[in-house]
């Protein structure tokens, strides 16, 4: 039996169960021609199967990073079966196995800190959420505007990329704008080293941000990951198990983890200052220190949104009291913490909000973690070649 085949066909299964459950297949159609044609699996034959392949694992002739990397998905599937079978499965639990993370609530302390923090950086009268609320106003691109503002800076940091970086010559990103969806921006990978990314307009997106959802989706982000493993793992080292992306697994926390450090990866301090004048270009006035400044105070309030996703599906608190938490320590509107609420209860997408709140403190602290003599950009470079997981990250940082 050859188990990495077993692995691509119990993925591809999933996907009959919930649209979206695979993120990005690009290998053998063949494989998912065959689970097509298949009657619909039962969620927790699904469940068992994941189980009997992970006790198959250590007798596979397979070097340990992929035996660890197939484990730790193959334990994500067997809860995800486990799931969607109805069985009762605890939400700290049920996060700790898709994701590889023990998660628990964040630090109100903290929260206030970065409160006070924001609060010096826009004086003037009113409350903070209304000051804040005022500046995001000032910032936020019409809709369209949105566009061309973000080919600009995909285009600047393309360069930046593909001069650290080797990319496939052919590697393109189409980008889109569109409405009604749960999050900010999705990148839809293809295969052949071409994405297309979609920009969900309905959020209005700022200035201030936009460099990092350029950076998070396309460069040196998701599609840059993908071309990489795609060019390396999969074309001249022949691990299959990279040509299947799923949701739910260690592979979203480190994806999401390595986009988030996107920016600082390749533009680092000064990124404020660097967009101002890639937008300046276009029109678009926007004070990058300042920018820079209440993003790096912000941080603090990562924890937020996981906050509010235990409130929701461990606790049992009512979407109300949740609501009033997002708005409390996020300082954002009824309508964008209702937008936020509205990704927390996704069933598919539920749990999704910790591997944002755990991915990017972890790799950030490996990052930093690395040799003197080692640059940022090297260290980077093996988020996006590796076949790493979460607990292998863990294991460098404690050795």
């Amino acid at each position: 039996m050859d188990l990495v085949r077993e692995y691509l066909l119990l993925g591809l299964r999933f996907d009959r169960l919930v649209e979206g459950f695979v993120d990005a297949y690009t290998g053998d159609p063949a494989l998912r021609r065959r689970v097509e044609n298949e009657p619909r699996p039962e969620p927790l034959s699904l469940s068992r199967r994941a189980r009997e392949l992970r006790a198959e694992l250590p007798g596979a002739t397979l070097q340990a990073p992929r035996r660890e990397f197939l484990d730790a998905h193959l334990r994500a599937l067997e809860c995800s079966g486990r799931t969607l079978g109805g069985e009762p499965v605890g939400f700290v639990e049920e996060v700790e196995a898709y994701f590889d993370v023990r998660i628990t609530a964040g630090d109100q302390d903290a929260y206030r800190a970065a409160h006070d923090e924001l609060d010096t950086l826009l004086p003037g009268a009113g409350t903070l959420a209304a000051r804040l609320q005022a500046h995001r106003s000032r910032d936020e691109v019409a809709p369209q505007r949105l566009e061309p503002a973000v080919h600009a800076l995909s285009s600047a940091l393309r360069d930046r990329v593909r001069a650290r970086y080797e990319l496939p010559a052919t590697e393109t990103v189409r980008y889109e704008i569109v409405t009604d969806k749960p999050w900010s921006g999705f990148n839809y990978y293809l295969g052949g080293y071409t994405s297309t990314v979609a920009i969900n307009v309905d959020l209005g997106h700022r200035m201030a941000n936009l460099p990092h959802l350029v950076a998070h989706e396309s460069y040196p982000g998701h599609h840059t990951e993908h071309c990489r493993k795609e060019a390396g793992l999969v074309a001249t080292q022949h691990h299959a198990e990279q040509t299947l992306f799923l949701v739910n697994t260690p592979q979203c926390l480190m994806a999401e983890g390595l986009a988030d450090l996107g920016l600082h990866a390749v533009v680092g301090a000064g990124w404020g200052p660097w967009a101002e004048e890639v937008l300046a270009d276009l029109g678009l006035r926007m004070d990058g220190e300042l920018a820079e400044r209440l993003e790096a105070a912000s941080v603090a309030l990562l924890g937020v949104r996981q906050d509010a996703a235990l409130m929701l599906h461990d606790r049992g608190a009512e979407p109300a009291d949740v609501l009033d938490y997002l708005q409390r320590w996020l300082l954002v509107s009824e309508p964008r913490a209702q937008q936020m609420l509205r990704f927390l209860s996704d069933p598919l997408w539920r749990a999704y909000t910790s591997t944002y709140v755990e991915g990017y403190p972890l790799l950030r602290g490996w990052l930093d973690a690395r040799p003197a003599a080692e640059p940022l950009g090297e260290r980077y470079r093996r988020l996006l070649d590796e076949p790493l997981t979460p607990s292998s990250i863990r294991a460098e940082l404690a050795a």
